[in-house]
Protein backbone atom coordinates (compact mmCIF):
# COMPACT_ATOMS: atom_id res chain seq x y z
CA UNK A 1 0.00 0.00 0.00
CA UNK A 2 2.80 2.34 0.74
CA UNK A 3 4.25 1.85 -2.59
CA UNK A 4 1.36 2.71 -4.30
CA UNK A 5 0.50 5.50 -2.38
CA UNK A 6 4.26 6.82 -3.19
CA UNK A 7 3.53 6.29 -7.17
CA UNK A 8 0.50 8.27 -7.25
CA UNK A 9 2.33 10.95 -5.44
CA UNK A 10 4.95 10.83 -8.28
CA UNK A 11 2.73 10.71 -10.59
CA UNK A 12 0.26 13.98 -9.40
CA UNK A 13 3.43 15.98 -9.32
CA UNK A 14 4.03 15.52 -12.90
CA UNK A 15 0.68 16.10 -13.79
CA UNK A 16 0.30 19.21 -11.50
CA UNK A 17 3.53 20.83 -11.12
CA UNK A 18 4.44 22.06 -14.33
CA UNK A 19 6.73 24.90 -14.86
CA UNK A 20 7.29 27.44 -17.14
CA UNK A 21 10.95 27.79 -16.99
CA UNK A 22 12.57 28.99 -20.61
CA UNK A 23 14.92 26.18 -22.35
CA UNK A 24 18.35 27.20 -23.59
CA UNK A 25 19.90 25.56 -26.40
CA UNK A 26 24.20 25.53 -26.76
CA UNK A 27 25.48 23.91 -29.83
CA UNK A 28 28.54 22.20 -30.08
CA UNK A 29 31.76 22.79 -31.48
CA UNK A 30 31.86 24.50 -35.23
CA UNK A 31 28.20 25.43 -34.47
CA UNK A 32 26.42 28.59 -35.38
CA UNK A 33 23.47 30.66 -33.92
CA UNK A 34 19.88 31.43 -34.79
CA UNK A 35 21.32 33.80 -36.83
CA UNK A 36 23.82 32.44 -39.25
CA UNK A 37 23.54 29.78 -41.67
CA UNK A 38 20.80 31.72 -43.54
CA UNK A 39 17.43 29.31 -42.85
CA UNK A 40 19.52 26.24 -42.15
CA UNK A 41 19.08 25.76 -38.10
CA UNK A 42 21.89 23.72 -35.94
CA UNK A 43 18.74 22.72 -33.99
CA UNK A 44 17.02 20.82 -36.59
CA UNK A 45 18.54 21.67 -40.37
CA UNK A 46 15.72 22.35 -42.80
CA UNK A 47 13.45 22.20 -39.92
CA UNK A 48 13.89 24.42 -37.35
CA UNK A 49 13.62 23.09 -33.07
CA UNK A 50 13.56 26.49 -31.52
CA UNK A 51 9.73 27.07 -33.32
CA UNK A 52 8.61 23.50 -33.75
CA UNK A 53 9.30 23.07 -29.99
CA UNK A 54 7.81 26.09 -28.57
CA UNK A 55 4.80 27.14 -27.19
CA UNK A 56 2.30 29.60 -25.52
CA UNK A 57 3.85 28.74 -22.34
CA UNK A 58 7.56 28.00 -22.69
CA UNK A 59 10.45 29.83 -24.09
CA UNK A 60 12.78 28.13 -26.07
CA UNK A 61 16.25 30.05 -27.02
CA UNK A 62 19.00 29.34 -28.61
CA UNK A 63 22.53 31.08 -27.45
CA UNK A 64 25.71 31.82 -30.25
CA UNK A 65 28.50 31.26 -28.71
CA UNK A 66 32.23 30.75 -30.19
CA UNK A 67 32.43 27.68 -32.09
CA UNK A 68 35.98 27.00 -31.38
CA UNK A 69 36.59 28.35 -28.39
CA UNK A 70 37.15 26.96 -24.94
CA UNK A 71 34.87 26.15 -22.59
CA UNK A 72 35.32 28.56 -20.41
CA UNK A 73 35.10 31.57 -23.01
CA UNK A 74 31.86 30.28 -24.49
CA UNK A 75 30.02 29.60 -20.87
CA UNK A 76 30.82 33.33 -20.48
CA UNK A 77 29.59 34.28 -23.87
CA UNK A 78 26.55 32.38 -23.12
CA UNK A 79 25.93 34.20 -19.63
CA UNK A 80 25.95 37.52 -21.37
CA UNK A 81 23.73 36.39 -23.92
CA UNK A 82 20.88 35.35 -21.99
CA UNK A 83 20.99 37.84 -18.68
CA UNK A 84 22.21 40.72 -21.12
CA UNK A 85 25.73 43.00 -20.74
CA UNK A 86 29.04 43.46 -21.67
CA UNK A 87 31.23 39.85 -22.26
CA UNK A 88 33.85 39.98 -19.52
CA UNK A 89 36.01 37.07 -19.17
CA UNK A 90 37.60 37.53 -15.71
CA UNK A 91 41.03 39.76 -15.17
CA UNK A 92 43.14 36.42 -14.44
CA UNK A 93 41.77 34.18 -16.88
CA UNK A 94 42.19 37.05 -19.58
CA UNK A 95 45.83 37.45 -18.33
CA UNK A 96 47.10 34.18 -18.04
CA UNK A 97 45.48 33.40 -21.51
CA UNK A 98 46.91 36.86 -22.85
CA UNK A 99 43.04 37.33 -24.51
CA UNK A 100 40.83 40.57 -24.77
CA UNK A 101 38.93 40.54 -21.26
CA UNK A 102 36.08 42.73 -22.66
CA UNK A 103 35.97 42.97 -26.51
CA UNK A 104 33.49 45.95 -27.50
CA UNK A 105 31.89 43.48 -30.12
CA UNK A 106 30.36 41.05 -27.49
CA UNK A 107 27.71 43.10 -25.75
CA UNK A 108 24.25 41.67 -25.47
CA UNK A 109 20.61 43.13 -24.69
CA UNK A 110 19.79 39.75 -23.34
CA UNK A 111 17.42 37.11 -24.16
CA UNK A 112 16.44 36.87 -20.81
CA UNK A 113 17.36 39.44 -18.69
CA UNK A 114 15.20 38.39 -15.63
CA UNK A 115 17.04 35.24 -15.74
CA UNK A 116 17.52 34.55 -11.74
CA UNK A 117 17.24 32.40 -8.72
CA UNK A 118 13.43 33.14 -9.17
CA UNK A 119 13.46 32.76 -12.77
CA UNK A 120 15.85 29.75 -13.73
CA UNK A 121 16.33 28.27 -17.14
CA UNK A 122 16.88 24.46 -18.41
CA UNK A 123 20.11 24.17 -20.44
CA UNK A 124 20.21 21.20 -23.27
CA UNK A 125 23.69 20.88 -24.98
CA UNK A 126 25.01 19.32 -28.00
CA UNK A 127 28.20 17.97 -28.03
CA UNK A 128 30.47 20.09 -26.43
CA UNK A 129 27.46 22.53 -25.77
CA UNK A 130 27.17 19.92 -23.34
CA UNK A 131 30.66 20.46 -21.32
CA UNK A 132 29.25 24.92 -21.83
CA UNK A 133 26.55 24.28 -19.74
CA UNK A 134 28.51 22.44 -16.92
CA UNK A 135 31.41 24.89 -16.75
CA UNK A 136 28.30 27.59 -16.66
CA UNK A 137 27.00 26.31 -14.22
CA UNK A 138 30.22 25.68 -12.32
CA UNK A 139 30.85 29.85 -13.04
CA UNK A 140 27.23 30.28 -11.73
CA UNK A 141 27.78 28.52 -8.63
CA UNK A 142 31.68 29.38 -7.51
CA UNK A 143 33.05 32.99 -6.54
CA UNK A 144 36.01 32.87 -8.73
CA UNK A 145 39.30 34.62 -7.50
CA UNK A 146 41.40 37.05 -9.56
CA UNK A 147 45.46 36.51 -9.22
CA UNK A 148 45.40 38.99 -6.01
CA UNK A 149 42.96 36.26 -4.54
CA UNK A 150 40.28 38.79 -4.40
CA UNK A 151 37.05 38.20 -5.49
CA UNK A 152 36.55 38.90 -9.66
CA UNK A 153 34.40 42.08 -10.48
CA UNK A 154 32.24 41.54 -12.95
CA UNK A 155 28.69 40.31 -13.59
CA UNK A 156 28.88 37.13 -13.26
CA UNK A 157 32.48 35.83 -11.53
CA UNK A 158 33.24 36.98 -8.11
CA UNK A 159 29.56 36.14 -7.27
CA UNK A 160 27.35 32.83 -5.85
CA UNK A 161 24.25 32.80 -8.30
CA UNK A 162 22.95 29.64 -7.23
CA UNK A 163 19.55 27.70 -8.39
CA UNK A 164 19.29 29.62 -11.46
CA UNK A 165 19.59 26.25 -13.50
CA UNK A 166 17.64 23.88 -13.01
CA UNK A 167 18.68 21.07 -15.08
CA UNK A 168 21.22 20.46 -17.21
CA UNK A 169 20.62 17.78 -20.62
CA UNK A 170 23.18 16.94 -22.69
CA UNK A 171 23.36 15.05 -26.08
CA UNK A 172 26.24 13.28 -27.40
CA UNK A 173 28.48 15.20 -25.20
CA UNK A 174 32.29 14.17 -24.61
CA UNK A 175 31.92 14.56 -20.80
CA UNK A 176 35.57 12.73 -20.85
CA UNK A 177 36.53 13.66 -23.93
CA UNK A 178 36.87 11.97 -26.97
CA UNK A 179 39.67 10.24 -29.11
CA UNK A 180 38.53 12.00 -32.48
CA UNK A 181 40.36 15.21 -31.00
CA UNK A 182 43.33 13.17 -30.47
CA UNK A 183 43.34 11.70 -33.96
CA UNK A 184 43.33 15.20 -35.46
CA UNK A 185 45.85 17.06 -32.82
CA UNK A 186 47.75 14.26 -33.62
CA UNK A 187 47.31 14.20 -37.68
CA UNK A 188 47.43 18.36 -37.72
CA UNK A 189 50.05 19.08 -35.02
CA UNK A 190 49.36 22.89 -35.46
CA UNK A 191 45.12 22.61 -35.89
CA UNK A 192 45.37 25.76 -33.77
CA UNK A 193 46.79 27.61 -36.32
CA UNK A 194 44.67 26.56 -38.79
CA UNK A 195 41.23 27.52 -37.03
CA UNK A 196 42.90 30.76 -35.96
CA UNK A 197 43.19 31.17 -39.80
CA UNK A 198 39.33 29.93 -40.38
CA UNK A 199 38.84 33.04 -38.22
CA UNK A 200 39.31 35.29 -41.86
CA UNK A 201 36.50 33.56 -42.97
CA UNK A 202 33.62 34.70 -40.30
CA UNK A 203 30.68 36.19 -42.48
CA UNK A 204 27.27 36.74 -42.54
CA UNK A 205 26.74 33.17 -42.70
CA UNK A 206 29.23 32.03 -40.29
CA UNK A 207 31.14 33.57 -37.09
CA UNK A 208 34.31 32.62 -35.62
CA UNK A 209 33.63 35.03 -32.66
CA UNK A 210 37.07 35.16 -32.28
CA UNK A 211 37.30 38.78 -31.07
CA UNK A 212 39.32 37.89 -27.72
CA UNK A 213 42.24 36.70 -29.19
CA UNK A 214 42.27 40.12 -31.60
CA UNK A 215 41.37 37.89 -34.64
CA UNK A 216 39.79 40.35 -36.89
CA UNK A 217 41.30 41.05 -40.07
CA UNK A 218 41.67 45.07 -40.19
CA UNK A 219 39.65 47.16 -43.04
CA UNK A 220 43.00 47.93 -44.98
CA UNK A 221 45.27 44.68 -43.61
CA UNK A 222 46.80 42.58 -46.43
CA UNK A 223 46.16 38.60 -46.00
CA UNK A 224 50.04 38.27 -45.73
CA UNK A 225 49.70 40.46 -42.91
CA UNK A 226 47.59 39.21 -40.74
CA UNK A 227 48.53 35.74 -41.59
CA UNK A 228 51.40 36.66 -40.24
CA UNK A 229 50.34 37.86 -37.26
CA UNK A 230 48.64 35.09 -36.53
CA UNK A 231 51.93 33.19 -35.56
CA UNK A 232 51.94 35.64 -32.43
CA UNK A 233 48.70 35.18 -31.53
CA UNK A 234 47.79 33.47 -28.05
CA UNK A 235 45.40 31.16 -29.78
CA UNK A 236 48.38 28.93 -30.77
CA UNK A 237 49.81 27.97 -27.65
CA UNK A 238 46.79 27.83 -25.15
CA UNK A 239 44.61 25.44 -23.01
CA UNK A 240 42.05 27.52 -23.30
CA UNK A 241 41.00 26.67 -26.76
CA UNK A 242 38.61 24.13 -28.01
CA UNK A 243 40.83 21.49 -29.34
CA UNK A 244 42.34 20.89 -25.50
CA UNK A 245 38.92 20.97 -23.77
CA UNK A 246 37.48 18.23 -26.38
CA UNK A 247 40.77 16.16 -25.35
CA UNK A 248 40.87 13.40 -23.28
CA UNK A 249 43.42 15.23 -20.72
CA UNK A 250 41.91 18.57 -21.07
CA UNK A 251 38.19 17.23 -20.38
CA UNK A 252 39.88 14.87 -17.03
CA UNK A 253 41.36 18.20 -15.90
CA UNK A 254 37.72 19.84 -16.66
CA UNK A 255 36.16 16.82 -14.50
CA UNK A 256 38.57 17.48 -11.61
CA UNK A 257 36.65 20.37 -10.57
CA UNK A 258 33.42 20.35 -11.83
CA UNK A 259 31.20 17.84 -9.75
CA UNK A 260 27.57 17.56 -10.22
CA UNK A 261 25.60 20.71 -8.06
CA UNK A 262 23.27 19.22 -5.57
CA UNK A 263 20.38 21.48 -7.01
CA UNK A 264 20.28 20.75 -10.63
CA UNK A 265 18.54 17.74 -12.43
CA UNK A 266 21.20 16.02 -14.99
CA UNK A 267 19.98 14.37 -18.03
CA UNK A 268 22.72 12.63 -20.56
CA UNK A 269 21.89 10.97 -24.01
CA UNK A 270 24.10 8.71 -25.88
CA UNK A 271 24.10 8.21 -29.32
CA UNK A 272 26.20 5.19 -31.12
CA UNK A 273 26.15 4.40 -35.06
CA UNK A 274 28.68 1.71 -34.73
CA UNK A 275 28.65 -2.05 -33.83
CA UNK A 276 31.51 -4.64 -33.27
CA UNK A 277 33.08 -6.41 -35.66
CA UNK A 278 33.87 -10.02 -34.27
CA UNK A 279 36.63 -10.59 -36.83
CA UNK A 280 38.87 -7.87 -35.32
CA UNK A 281 36.99 -6.16 -32.23
CA UNK A 282 36.60 -3.16 -34.06
CA UNK A 283 33.76 -0.93 -34.47
CA UNK A 284 32.58 -0.31 -37.39
CA UNK A 285 29.50 1.91 -38.60
CA UNK A 286 26.28 0.56 -39.57
CA UNK A 287 24.84 1.06 -43.27
CA UNK A 288 22.75 3.95 -42.75
CA UNK A 289 25.14 5.98 -40.75
CA UNK A 290 25.36 9.10 -42.93
CA UNK A 291 28.45 9.85 -45.33
CA UNK A 292 30.03 12.22 -43.79
CA UNK A 293 29.88 10.59 -40.33
CA UNK A 294 31.03 6.98 -42.15
CA UNK A 295 34.99 7.52 -42.09
CA UNK A 296 35.18 9.49 -38.92
CA UNK A 297 33.18 6.49 -37.24
CA UNK A 298 35.75 3.95 -38.58
CA UNK A 299 38.74 5.85 -37.93
CA UNK A 300 37.34 6.44 -33.73
CA UNK A 301 36.17 2.61 -33.86
CA UNK A 302 39.83 1.37 -34.49
CA UNK A 303 42.47 3.94 -32.76
CA UNK A 304 43.04 4.35 -29.35
CA UNK A 305 42.99 7.80 -27.27
CA UNK A 306 45.73 8.50 -24.46
CA UNK A 307 45.50 10.29 -21.30
CA UNK A 308 48.13 13.09 -20.07
CA UNK A 309 49.62 10.38 -18.49
CA UNK A 310 50.41 8.10 -21.51
CA UNK A 311 47.72 6.52 -20.10
CA UNK A 312 45.71 4.34 -23.20
CA UNK A 313 42.02 3.65 -23.74
CA UNK A 314 40.49 0.26 -23.91
CA UNK A 315 37.87 -1.33 -26.54
CA UNK A 316 34.86 0.05 -24.28
CA UNK A 317 36.04 3.48 -26.07
CA UNK A 318 35.33 2.15 -30.04
CA UNK A 319 31.78 2.74 -30.01
CA UNK A 320 31.03 5.61 -30.95
CA UNK A 321 28.78 8.25 -32.96
CA UNK A 322 31.08 9.22 -35.84
CA UNK A 323 32.75 12.08 -33.38
CA UNK A 324 32.63 11.47 -29.59
CA UNK A 325 32.93 7.59 -28.06
CA UNK A 326 29.65 6.67 -26.73
CA UNK A 327 31.28 5.73 -23.42
CA UNK A 328 32.17 9.31 -22.52
CA UNK A 329 28.45 10.89 -22.89
CA UNK A 330 27.25 8.90 -20.17
CA UNK A 331 28.58 11.62 -17.63
CA UNK A 332 31.64 12.96 -16.11
CA UNK A 333 33.86 10.13 -15.10
CA UNK A 334 37.25 10.69 -14.97
CA UNK A 335 38.46 13.53 -12.30
CA UNK A 336 40.97 13.13 -9.41
CA UNK A 337 37.77 13.17 -7.26
CA UNK A 338 35.84 9.94 -8.94
CA UNK A 339 32.97 9.95 -11.10
CA UNK A 340 29.28 12.16 -10.78
CA UNK A 341 26.79 9.86 -9.48
CA UNK A 342 25.09 8.19 -12.95
CA UNK A 343 22.77 6.00 -13.44
CA UNK A 344 20.55 4.98 -16.33
CA UNK A 345 17.13 6.91 -17.09
CA UNK A 346 14.00 5.19 -15.72
CA UNK A 347 10.69 6.65 -16.25
CA UNK A 348 9.15 4.85 -13.05
CA UNK A 349 12.07 6.53 -10.76
CA UNK A 350 11.50 9.68 -8.36
CA UNK A 351 14.27 11.90 -9.97
CA UNK A 352 16.64 13.66 -7.78
CA UNK A 353 19.15 16.28 -7.87
CA UNK A 354 22.76 16.15 -8.27
CA UNK A 355 22.48 12.91 -10.32
CA UNK A 356 22.93 11.68 -13.77
CA UNK A 357 20.24 9.90 -15.75
CA UNK A 358 21.50 8.46 -18.92
CA UNK A 359 19.37 7.39 -22.20
CA UNK A 360 21.35 5.58 -24.81
CA UNK A 361 19.82 5.66 -28.35
CA UNK A 362 21.19 2.87 -30.56
CA UNK A 363 21.86 3.65 -34.57
CA UNK A 364 21.70 7.43 -34.18
CA UNK A 365 24.63 9.08 -35.38
CA UNK A 366 26.40 12.70 -33.82
CA UNK A 367 24.32 14.66 -36.20
CA UNK A 368 20.87 13.18 -37.02
CA UNK A 369 19.90 13.41 -33.65
CA UNK A 370 19.84 17.13 -34.24
CA UNK A 371 18.44 16.95 -37.52
CA UNK A 372 20.97 16.68 -39.74
CA UNK A 373 22.36 14.34 -43.03
CA UNK A 374 20.38 11.54 -41.57
CA UNK A 375 17.54 9.91 -42.92
CA UNK A 376 14.14 11.71 -42.80
CA UNK A 377 13.17 8.87 -40.46
CA UNK A 378 16.46 9.09 -37.77
CA UNK A 379 16.15 13.04 -38.02
CA UNK A 380 12.54 12.77 -37.03
CA UNK A 381 13.51 10.14 -34.38
CA UNK A 382 16.00 12.73 -32.95
CA UNK A 383 13.26 15.33 -33.06
CA UNK A 384 10.53 13.46 -30.85
CA UNK A 385 13.45 12.41 -28.32
CA UNK A 386 14.07 16.17 -27.76
CA UNK A 387 10.53 17.03 -27.53
CA UNK A 388 9.55 13.68 -25.40
CA UNK A 389 12.49 15.07 -23.45
CA UNK A 390 11.81 18.78 -23.02
CA UNK A 391 8.28 17.54 -21.72
CA UNK A 392 9.76 15.77 -19.36
CA UNK A 393 11.72 19.22 -17.91
CA UNK A 394 8.58 21.01 -18.02
CA UNK A 395 6.91 18.74 -15.19
CA UNK A 396 10.10 18.82 -13.15
CA UNK A 397 9.37 19.77 -9.97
Amino acid sequence: MRLFTATIIFFSSFVIAENNYPIVLIHGFMGWGPEEMGNYSYWGGKSNYIKDLADDEHKIMAVSVGPISSNWDRAIEAFYQIKGGQVDYGSSHSEKNKIIRMPNEKNYVGLYPQWSEENPVHIIGHSMGGQTARMLNYLLTQEINNNNGEKEESALLGKSHLGWIKSITTISTPHDGTTLSHIITSTIPYVQYFAGIAGLFGNNYFHFDLEQFGIKKQKNETWLSFITGLKDNSIINTKNFSAYDLSLPGAKDFNGYSQASPDVYYFSFITSTTKKDEKTSFHVPFDNTPLLNKARAKLIGSRSGYWADGTQTDSLWFENDGVVNSISMFGPTTGVNGSDPIIEYDPKDLLITGQWYWTKVNRMDHWSVIGHFGSEEKKLRGFKIIKRHIKLLKNLQ
